[in-house]
């Protein structure tokens, strides 16, 4: 394919021949006999974008659940009404997820009875760590006996018994394409060879089995220090799941005292003390972060994290200036799966109800841009439009700097994947 009048970040125009890779670019080629043409008109055209976080069953399967988070309902007789009005699955359960205790307060088998007696439920909390299951729902998965229904999603006692639905895996790589995304990285832990989603037009990276995800009722310096370290004899890096003060702290231990790998990753980083940026640094860790949850929850962590920790939440600029190697994603269906959001998130950092968040915390929007142009083995690094790099390519519908002024994904005009057009707007 022969892309013409091309405008580069840099405000180069150019003509770029793309295959599997990137084979030239100059400021003017010649169609050869047979060749697609593609006129980007002067718009932009950056390398395409990678979501470093996020998971594709769940992102696909949330395309067949009801959302039930606090910008859905609010109360108790309105998650009543939404569940009882929800249509049953191909698998005979009802499937919700987004809840947070914002909505009416803490959830359980007993509160899911009275809300939905007849049919079994079951709602994912926000965080993606918890799931509650109703009454029949836990006779379905032979657990009648358990004391609250609350159970962890990395489980597989209980979640191997639920019966795959069929998820829309075509139709969620479709969704990604239109936001100019060409490559992935899916964060599920303990996702098996076999579990692999199949029909990703994008090229997808996985975390497992490097993943671990840590909760602050069982953190285990010693046992986390042995994992790494085998991970680490084995020439491999690990990706930690921190999203709490304690677990990154933890985490930085067990990394010091096991030795770090140039690729390990610190997934989310939600609160990073200002003691810790110095460790990130010297480990030289990739800390891949979710500005986007500044602007989905933010009213929500003013409301529950102490305001003296405020300074904690989702840090960006600092890290950045600091020197820690930093990537972004959206971590969906947990967040928004429009990497766009994301990065007009870490410019403005507001809430829904319009309050900046950490001003200081704030990048511009080329930064925030390129902090999704790395590459999954190098996410803090990001790719350039030149020979003998991937052939994926996002067209934009704008000059350079409209783009990073509006950082909007209807600027995205076609996203190509190894050479081949892969969505057109």
């Amino acid at each position: 394919m022969l892309i013409r009048r091309a405008t580069l970040l840099d405000g180069t125009v150019v003509d770029i021949r793309v295959g599997e890779t990137v084979e030239k670019v100059a400021e003017s080629l010649s169609p050869e006999p047979g060749e697609e043409v593609l006129d980007a008109a002067s718009g932009a055209v950056i390398p395409g974008l990678h979501d470093h976080h996020l998971h594709v069953h769940s992102a696909a399967a949330e395309q067949d659940s009801i959302r039930v988070g606090p910008a859905e309902v609010v109360g108790e007789a309105a998650l009543a009404q939404v569940l009882t009005t929800a249509v049953v699955g191909s698998d005979g359960w009802i499937r919700a997820v987004g809840y947070h205790e914002a909505v009416a307060g803490p959830l359980d088998r007993h509160m899911l009875d009275r809300l939905m007696p007849g049919t079994p439920v079951r709602v994912q909390h926000r965080s993606g760590v918890m799931w509650t299951v109703n009454s029949p729902g836990l006779a379905a998965l032979g657990l009648g006996d358990h004391p609250d229904g609350r159970l962890r999603s990395a489980d597989p006692t209980w979640s191997d018994a639920l019966q795959r639905r069929p998820t829309q895996i075509a139709e969620f790589s479709a969704r990604l394409a239109g936001y100019g995304v060409t490559g992935i990285t899916d964060a599920t832990p303990d996702l098996q060879p076999a579990d692999r989603p199949i029909g990703m037009r994008q090229r997808v990276h996985y975390l497992a089995p490097g993943k671990r995800i840590l909760h602050d009722d069982g953190l285990d310096l010693d046992k986390l220090t042995a994992w790494i370290s085998e991970r680490h004899r084995g020439g491999q890096p690990v990706a930690v799941h921190c999203v709490t003060a304690a677990q990154l702290v933890v985490t930085i231990a067990a990394l010091r005292a096991a030795g770090s790998h140039p690729t390990d990753r610190i997934e989310h980083a939600a609160m990073v003390p200002e003691d810790c940026i110095d460790d990130l640094v010297s480990l030289g860790i990739t800390v891949v972060t979710q500005p986007n949850f500044v602007a989905e929850r933010g009213d929500q962590y003013h409301a529950d994290v102490p305001r003296a920790e405020h300074g904690q939440l989702w840090r960006l600029a600092t890290l950045l200036a600091a020197g820690v190697s930093v990537a972004l994603s959206t971590d969906a269906p947990f967040g928004a799966p429009d990497p766009w959001a994301a990065m007009r998130a870490a410019v403005h950092r507001r809430t829904p109800h319009g309050v900046v968040l950490n001003p200081v915390e704030r990048i511009s929007g080329r930064r925030a841009l390129t902090l999704f142009l790395g590459s999954a083995g190098n996410p803090a690094r990001p790719r350039s439009v030149a020979p003998g790099q991937p052939g994926d390519l996002c067209l934009l519908a704008g000059s350079p700097q409209r783009v990073v002024d509006t950082l909007d994904a209807d600027l995205v005009a076609a996203t190509i994947i190894a050479g081949a057009v892969v969505f057109r707007r």
